[in-house]
């Protein structure tokens, strides 16, 4: 039980990164009356996780080119092999640019959050990474208590708020962030596929980890739709919701998001070097050097800029992508 719930908080710990942990990419695809949208969210990424890792345990895969190769053609593989890519690139990106967006809050120069994670980003890789699983296991659950202490608490103590918006579910924003999450679940998943065990493993991780986020998902998005006119104040919509707790509050959270940005950083590293050394020979050290290097002048664009300008693209880039994991299990059962 204790392995297989491993690999729920690894999937957990690379989608609750910077856009997730801090609101803004749940405010940007849901809103206000979204619950039927985040249920039917939750179904497709329980399906999506499924084939994922059924592949990846099929595959005994090493990296994420295993799982496109099984899903697509050769021209299509080719396509969603660069979007990949580039994909985790700009992840690490806007991950750096969250950690300077997150000391901001502090009144501290953004550069300076920006260069503590690059630092420790690129000492980590100096280390063998076959303990991430460890890693996940003892950080996400703190992380994913955290966030739930914080959203339970605010719904006790404004119980007497009510959002006054009307509208329709949206399913498509329900599609469109579901595929947002693939490439990082598919690089991660990928890198590390050759460890799983049983077809039984790839059932509970894919189920179990589609209603945990479903479930934070939709308690996050009403907590957020109860101060909807105080969220465009705050580049994090979660500290629009913090400003009701005591500092130590705050300083806790802030940390706990802070690792979230981390974890999702590493995760889509992971993805990267591990496809980059399939070509070249050179360590994870100095690739990671590399990366950070090249990648973090771009992450002074800025943190919801990145996140309100990219993710909605990818959202749609990737629906061939969704349709196709989605299918799978039904075509998959038939050869």
């Amino acid at each position: 039980m204790i392995k297989k719930l491993y690999w729920v908080l690894l999937i957990l710990g690379t989608v609750i990164g910077a856009g997730y942990a801090s609101g803004r990419e749940i405010w940007l695809f849901f809103g206000p009356n979204s619950g039927l949208a985040i249920v039917s969210f939750t179904i497709l990424f329980g399906l999506s996780n499924y084939s994922i890792l059924l592949i990846s345990y099929q595959k005994r895969s090493k990296s994420y080119q295993p799982i496109l190769t099984n899903l697509l053609t050769p021209k299509t593989n080719k396509f969603y092999d660069r979007i990949t890519f580039i994909y985790l690139i700009i992840t690490v990106i806007i991950m750096i640019s969250g950690s300077g967006a997150l000391l901001e809050v502090f009144k501290i120069p953004n550069w300076i959050g920006i260069l503590f994670i690059v630092i420790m980003l690129v000492w980590i890789f100096s280390y063998n990474l076959n303990q991430l699983l460890d890693i996940n296991s003892i950080i996400v659950p703190a992380l994913l208590l955290g966030l739930m202490i914080i959203l339970i608490i605010f719904l006790k103590n404004n119980s007497n708020l009510s959002t006054t918006a009307i509208g329709e579910p949206n399913y498509f924003n329900a599609a469109l962030f579901t595929s947002v999450n693939l490439l990082p679940i598919v690089s991660i998943i990928g890198a590390f596929g050759y460890k799983l065990t049983s077809k039984r493993e790839v059932i509970f991780t894919s189920v179990c980890s589609a209603v945990m986020l479903g479930t934070i998902s939709w308690i996050y998005n009403h907590s957020l739709s109860l101060i909807e006119l105080n969220i465009d104040n705050y580049e994090m919509p979660v500290y629009a919701i913090l400003e009701h707790f005591p500092v130590i509050a705050v300083i806790v959270m802030t940390f706990i998001i802070w690792l979230a940005i981390f974890l999702t950083a590493l995760a889509a590293m992971v993805g990267v070097i591990s496809r980059l050394q399939s070509r070249f020979n050179l360590s994870r050290f100095k690739i990671a050097l590399f990366l950070m290097i090249t990648l973090t002048p771009f992450s002074f664009v800025g943190f919801q800029a990145l996140v309100e300008s990219i993710y909605p693209v990818y959202g749609i880039i990737n629906l061939y992508l969704l349709v196709k994991l989605v299918v799978y299990p039904f075509t998959d059962s038939k050869t």
